[in-house]
Parts: C-alpha cells; structure tokens; sequence
C-alpha cells in the first residue's frame, strides 16, 4: 500500500512537472512569437515626427499632412499586422533648437517606437547623436544629404531621398557618355549642400577629374547676385555648366545665361526644378534645354494617368486629401515614404523591437512604392542605407519636365 501511494505520488508529480515545462515552453513560446520595445504593443505603433508646418520650409508641411492621411488609410484597412499606426507629428518650425524639444518630448514623453521621415538637414543634425545614444532609429530621413549613409557611425539613421551626392554621380555618368570630351564648369552653393554635389561628380571622374572640370566657381547665400560668377564661368570656354545652386539663384543663372547667349549642356540638381519658383521667373524660353534627373512621378501629368500605381494615389487622395493641389510633389513623396514605412512594419511582423526594425529597414528588396517612376527600386543592405539611388534624366521643354533614357544608377563602377 505504501509503495502504491509513493508510486502514486512519483506519478503525480511528473505530471505536475511535465505540465509546468509545457507551461514553461508555451510561455516561451508566446514570447518568441511577440517581442516588443516602448512604443509598440499587441494593438498599436507609436511613430513620432518633426515637420515643419510653420516657419522657412513651411511648403513641406504637405509631406507630413500626406503621412498623416496615409496611415488613417492604412488603420481604416486593418493596420499593419493588426496594429494601428498612431502618427504623432509635431511642427519645429525648420529650427534646430526646436526640433531638439520636440524629439526629446517624443521620446520621453509620448514614448513613441521611433522617429519616421523627420524633415531638414540643420534641423535632424541637431538630433542624430541623441537618437543614435538613445537606439531610437530616426529612419527614412527627409533631406539629400549623404550623411544619413553612415550605418557605422550611426546605425540607428537612415535617409530616404536620393542623396545629393547620388544625383551628382548621375549627372557625371551622363556627361561621360553624351559629351566624352567635356569641359565642365562646376557652379555650387558654398556649404554641405554644394560640395556634396562636388564630390559626387569627382566619384565618378576620378582620375581625370581635373582634367574635365575646368572650374569650380562657388557662391554665398548671403549674395544679391550671381550674375558676375555666370559671366566668369562663360570665359572659362566651359560646354558644360553643372548648377548646383538653390531655387532663387538657379533662375538667376538661367536668365543670366540667356542674356549672354551662353548655351553649354546645363544641368541643375532637382532641389532647384520647380516650374513655378525657377523656370517660370527665369523665362520659360530661356529655361528650354536645362536637365535635371527625378525619381517621383507628377501626380498632375497626365503620361501617368493609367499608371496602375498612380491610380491608387489617386483614389488615396480623393477619399483622404481631398482638394489637395496634386501637382505638389510633397504629396507623392509622403505616400512614398509612408509606403516604405508601412512596408517595413509589415517586415517585422510580431518582433516590434527597435533593432529588428533597423533591420528590416536594412533589408529592403526591390521595393517599388506606387509613386516611384518605373524602374526605380528601393534596396538597402546592412552596409548601404541609402534606399533609393536611381534616377531618370529628364528635360525641360515646352514649359514642361520631360523624362527620357533608361534608368542610371549611381554606383561608381560602370
């Protein structure tokens, strides 16, 4: 009898412990299935956000109002693996200092999962140690700078846009194949901005970089006038003037040029493409013949009318921007990014960790947002966080932007 209780007791007790391993083992299995970092939960995203809604660089508030209307969309479809996207976007007015209150309120305050497309390069400068210290990724940032590709220094930022430097490697490989014996005049704002541009060209020269450019001519913003430096640059013999100066200073150069009857291949960065802002009040005869390279389809051109990526954004903006002005390029630019955002989110699945979405974000393949011309992919590695770098030429002609030629990709060799 005894040796019936003890053998009854041995059993119970392996019961016991074989139902606590299995309760042990589903725990950690729930848990291996769902991770989540502060921000994230079984039912919704946290994503902050800095634009500026006032201030300078208030035009690119669209960017933000486009982002906000895209996640609703996505919420009233189910959200992301059914987690809704709470988007909490704050105005920093383009001033560094403000932008510094406003991310650390993000993060401390509204403790949000991460920081997603934050606008300007002065203004996310001022806060990309922060959020590389903290491990809060600041992803898909809002300006060209090539800073953004640093994933050794800082891997917890990534740009969005093509860099700056990029479209300069595209403008070198263009001039290399369409004018071999060219001689370049390099026309460039004096700061990051201008010598990002300067330094691309250079990748793709190399060796005979000193032999193709036959000027480098530089200007402040704090001049009137240009004027002088484009009647300098015209002496130097040049067929070929790279521009690479902001919207007011562009128009200048092109008037001018026309005034001089200079007509070398002129070639602009896309910072400076607007029709209404530079070819407009420029003139838009003598704007005829500049190139430029672009990524973005033109919501209001109507080569895309039966695009099938064009009609979502369309129908996107019919039922969530409606009377929206189309033709702003903030408007395809915010559906793109909010895309890829979504994209990596969906990537994630349950494991909602900063690092695991740091990691997807640098695991893009091929991704091709509806806005994106055809042909232009989003692919980024763990050693390359620069998500777009292919661009399509295009020229301006009869008061409009043409696209022509093949996709060209800014990798240096070939």
């Amino acid at each position: 009898m005894k040796n019936k209780r003890l053998s009854l007791l041995a059993s119970n007790l392996i019961s016991v412990a074989a139902a606590t391993a299995l309760s042990v083992l589903a725990t950690q299995g729930a848990l291996a299935q769902k991770k989540y970092d502060t921000g994230a939960t079984d039912t919704e995203i946290r994503i902050g956000n800095v634009e500026a809604y006032s201030g300078p660089a208030s035009a690119y508030g669209a960017i933000g109002k486009t982002e906000d209307a895209y996640f609703k969309m996505i919420n009233d479809q189910g959200g992301v693996n059914g987690r809704k996207i709470n988007f909490i976007s704050y105005d920093d007015g383009y001033s560094p200092p403000k932008t510094v209150e406003q991310v650390r309120k993000l993060i401390e305050s509204d403790e949000v999962f991460l920081i997603f497309n934050a606008l300007g390069t002065p203004t996310q400068s001022a806060v990309q140690k922060y959020q590389n210290t903290k491990k809060v990724p600041q992803l898909f940032v809002a300006t060209g700078a090539s800073k953004w590709n640093d994933p050794k220094e800082f891997p917890w930022t990534m740009g969005f846009q093509p860099s700056y430097r990029v479209e300069a490697r595209i403008f070198a490989k263009y001039i290399l194949k369409n004018k071999p014996d060219a001689k370049v005049a390099v026309f460039y704002q004096n700061d990051d901005f201008g010598k990002d541009y300067v330094a691309g060209l250079k990748d793709v020269f190399g060796d005979k970089a000193s032999s193709i450019i036959v000027a480098e001519e530089s200007y402040e913003t704090t001049e009137p006038s240009i004027d002088s430096h484009i009647v300098k640059l015209k002496g130097t013999g040049a067929d070929v003037l790279v521009n690479i100066s902001t919207p007011k200073f562009a128009a200048q150069a092109i008037k001018k040029m026309a005034e001089l009857e200079w007509k070398p291949m002129h070639l602009m960065t896309d910072v400076s493409i607007s029709i209404g802002a530079v070819m407009k009040p420029a003139g838009l005869e003598a704007s005829e013949g500049v190139l430029s390279a672009g990524y973005l389809k033109d919501a209001s051109d109507p080569q895309w009318k039966d695009d099938d990526g064009m009609k979502k954004f369309m129908a996107f903006v019919g039922k969530y921007m409606p009377g929206a002005n189309i033709s702003d390029a903030n408007l395809v630019y915010g559906y793109a990014a909010a895309q890829t955002m979504v994209q990596v989110l969906k990537q994630a699945g349950d494991n909602l960790t900063r690092e695991n979405v740091m990691k997807q974000a640098a695991g893009l393949k091929d991704f091709a947002p509806d806005t994106l011309i055809p042909g232009v992919k989003i692919n980024t590695s763990a050693t390359d966080f620069a998500p777009i770098e292919q661009l399509k030429m295009m020229q301006f002609r009869n008061g409009q932007w043409v696209l022509f030629g093949d996709i060209i990709s800014a990798e240096t060799g070939g």
